[in-house]
């Protein structure tokens, strides 16, 4: 059975690295809070969140080729080639370096689409990070991040691996050590329009900025939330049955939406009664990534 907690996979490195295959994980991160502090005149919207990364996610399968191609699989149904982050990710790591060598990339996906566990971004971030060690381009840390935020907005957090409070328009990163809790996290079968929130005229967007000491020991909250619960009934039903069990909020505008639990063994008791038809995960927060640690490891083998 294929384990997708990477703590138990990163315990022996001969699960990581069979033939001249390696396998990376790509970690899901949650939103632990989210508050709008004011609308920028360009429109940007200023904020105040927490990242964590979670110990549970995708795996990309990468080996090296003899040429400069970058072959993807499996195809992602209504997304050409050229648009896949990884993909982009890859070839813009070439350019960048001026790197002629080439790559197969397995994605072996796990997270749920559009879920706001940060999938994409995490899979760009992934991709950077591994071909740059396997590719042996030597690029700093600071140089991966250039380019991946050029990918999007998450990506340069999930380079960076660990946990952060962003403000700004998430320009600003404060490294952290939120407890790591255990997560139950679910997703309804449907997308959230991140626009559609951002738009609503009842979107909270004067929360005052607050020291990140008083962030990390005030109740967390996502501003958001009230107006995803408001268009998505079904949003507002999931939050209203977690609520029963534990805290719980949603990450990010969604659609995934999370109960933090002491215990694993209380997450599963959760996790079991769940509704039908919702799919979701029990995973432990992490304020290191998975992807980092595994870097490291290799990194003191070789």
């Amino acid at each position: 059975m294929k384990n997708y907690h990477f703590s138990t996979a990163l315990s022996d490195l001969s699960t990581i690295q069979q033939g001249n295959h390696i396998r990376f994980p790509s970690p899901a991160k949650l939103n632990l809070f989210l508050y709008i502090n004011n609308k920028r005149p360009d429109g940007y919207h200023e904020l105040q969140t927490l990242f964590q990364f979670l110990d549970y996610g995708d795996w990309l399968n990468i080996s090296l080729r003899d040429d400069d191609q970058i072959q993807l699989t499996p195809d992602i149904p209504n997304l050409n080639k050229q648009d896949n982050l990884i993909y982009r990710a890859a070839t813009a790591l070439q350019q960048y370096t001026d790197c002629q060598c080439g790559a197969n990339i397995h994605l072996d996906k796990i997270l749920p689409l559009g879920g706001g566990v940060g999938g994409g971004s995490s899979n760009a971030a992934t991709t950077l990070v591994a071909l740059n060690y396997l590719w042996k381009t030597g690029l700093t840390e600071q140089q991966l991040i250039e380019i991946g935020v050029k990918l999007g907005a998450d990506v340069p957090i999930f380079i960076d691996g660990r946990a952060a409070v962003a403000e700004g328009i998430g320009e600003k990163i404060t490294h952290c050590q939120p407890q790591q809790k255990w997560y139950l996290v679910l997703k309804p079968e449907l997308a959230i329009s991140t626009a559609k929130i951002f738009a609503d005229v009842n979107l909270t967007r004067n929360t005052p900025k607050k020291p990140i000491s008083q962030l990390l020991t005030d109740e967390y909250r996502n501003d958001c939330e009230k107006i995803v619960r408001n268009h998505y009934p079904i949003i507002d039903e999931l939050l209203s049955w977690l609520l029963q069990y534990a805290p719980a909020r949603l990450t990010g505008t969604g659609a995934c939406v999370f109960a933090e639990f002491d215990s694993e063994q209380d997450a599963q008791a959760i996790y079991q009664l769940k509704p039908t038809n919702f799919s979701g995960f029990v995973a432990k927060g992490c304020n290191t990534s998975p992807l980092a640690i595994l870097l490291n490891q290799l990194k003191r083998q070789n």
